[in-house]
């Protein structure tokens, strides 16, 4: 370009024998005609090199090719080639025309340098940035453990360690500082950096812990009442977690309070195999009572405990015969009640479910009775561990506790209501 000008000056001063006015139009023509064929190249590359790429990704049954083509890496290798045309032709300015020292000119080949460099760093920095997001990609979709060791948090700091450096070089460039004097600089900014960066230095602690120490991976379920999170993780980053709730919409939780605050992760439970079902009914306890002969042959009528309704009397008939009590003596002999006779029909009801996990924690047992009656809690595991699922089987294991319960004579015990007052009325 610097031939061109040259050829282009002598054309412009033996028609206007003007030394500066030639120069001037000169080195303007040359150095709009360098601009105006950056963006060509720039056009070219991303309409056939750009393309290209497109198309060969898409040919190709590799997934990181599709994914450098999502982040424009490619777009952004494209401004390379402007870059580096606009740093070697800025000598063009270099006329080295007698009586042209003291043009605005004269320093256009450093005005040319710099916007060249200054070019090249922003299309570094956005190609380095388009390939960190891809690798993090390529990561998730690539291994299995992935979920449980991500790196989007380190590959957020290795953007923002680019990005620092990036604005120094930039500085250094615009004020022709050297880039050693700006590091020495920043010591007595240290304080005010770390201020800045406060939330990302303790994301970033916050993301090796979570990590090393497995606490939580993208696709747990958690919950954190303190700061309004119920669902999964969808995304772990240097500096916020996402949580889906279930009612779908996003809450965004610092990453270094997962260390600091206390929450449940639901993990354990989706690998253990079960998940648990624990509520209890409460039981009128004036309907409690001894079973009387005729009630036992009613009962015997379910075939799940009728074997234990044998065996059970067959028992104290024995030690009461053993210490001579008459069999019509409620007071001082054992006799089975309806409510213990209930409790077995639970559990041999709840073994014999195919939807309960027998090799887990089996319970039926009583609470400590209150005003409300006594309640009898149900401590055991679904199969299922699917939410909806879950809460189907749930609901269908009370439905039909409730509907068997006056089958034992039993009541459930609920606050009274108007209509049963005005049934109490009506009854007097």
């Amino acid at each position: 370009m610097l031939a061109l000008n040259r050829i282009l000056f002598k054309w412009l001063f033996s028609l206007t024998e003007n030394i500066q006015l030639s120069a001037n139009l000169s080195t303007s023509i040359v150095g709009l005609s360098i601009f105006i064929i950056a963006l060509l190249l720039l056009f070219i590359l991303r309409k056939i090199f750009v393309r290209f790429a497109h198309r060969f990704a898409k040919s190709t049954k590799t997934e990181w090719d599709d994914i450098l083509i999502k982040y424009k890496f490619f777009y952004s290798l494209a401004h390379f080639a402007p870059a580096l045309y606009i740093y070697f032709n800025a000598s063009f300015a270099n006329l080295q025309v007698p009586g042209t020292e003291e043009l605005f000119f004269s320093n256009l080949q450093v005005i040319f340098l710099r916007i060249s460099e200054v070019y090249f760093l922003g299309a570094s920095i956005f190609l380095l940035n388009a390939f960190l997001s891809s690798v993090n990609e390529i990561y998730n979709k690539t291994f299995s453990f992935a979920k449980e060791r991500p790196i989007a948090g380190f590959i957020q700091l290795i953007k923002i360690f680019i990005y620092f450096v990036g604005v120094l070089i930039l500085i250094s460039l615009l004020f022709d500082k050297e880039l050693s004097k700006l590091f020495t600089g920043l010591g007595a900014m240290a304080a005010i950096l770390i201020l800045v960066f406060k939330d990302t230095i303790l994301g970033f602690v916050a993301s090796i812990q979570i990590s090393m120490n497995d606490m939580v991976k993208i696709g747990d379920w958690i919950n954190m009442p303190s700061r309004g999170a119920d669902g999964d993780v969808i995304e772990i980053n240097l500096t916020t977690v996402k949580v889906q709730n279930w009612d779908k919409t996003i809450t965004m939780l610092p990453t270094y309070s997962l260390i600091s605050e206390s929450f449940v992760n639901w993990k354990g439970m989706e690998q253990s195999g079960g998940r648990r079902i624990m509520r209890s009914i409460n039981i009128n306890m004036s309907s409690v009572k001894f079973c009387s002969s005729e009630m036992l042959k009613k009962l015997e009528k379910f075939v799940l405990i009728r074997e234990y309704i044998n065996d059970k009397e067959n028992e104290i008939a024995a030690f009461n015969s053993t210490l001579k009590i008459d069999p019509k003596d409620h007071y001082n002999g054992r006799r089975q009640t309806n409510l213990g006779i209930f409790r077995k029909y639970l559990e041999a009801y709840l073994k014999n479910h195919p939807m309960i996990n027998q090799e887990m924690t089996f319970l039926i047992r009583h609470l400590q009775p209150s005003e409300k009656g006594l309640p009898i809690e149900i401590y055991v595991f679904c199969k299922d561990q699917r939410w909806a699922n879950y809460e189907a089987i749930q609901s269908d294991i009370f439905d039909h506790i409730l509907a068997v319960i006056p089958e034992f004579d039993l009541m459930v015990f609920q606050n009274p209501t108007g209509s049963d007052f005005n049934r109490f009325i009506n009854n007097q």
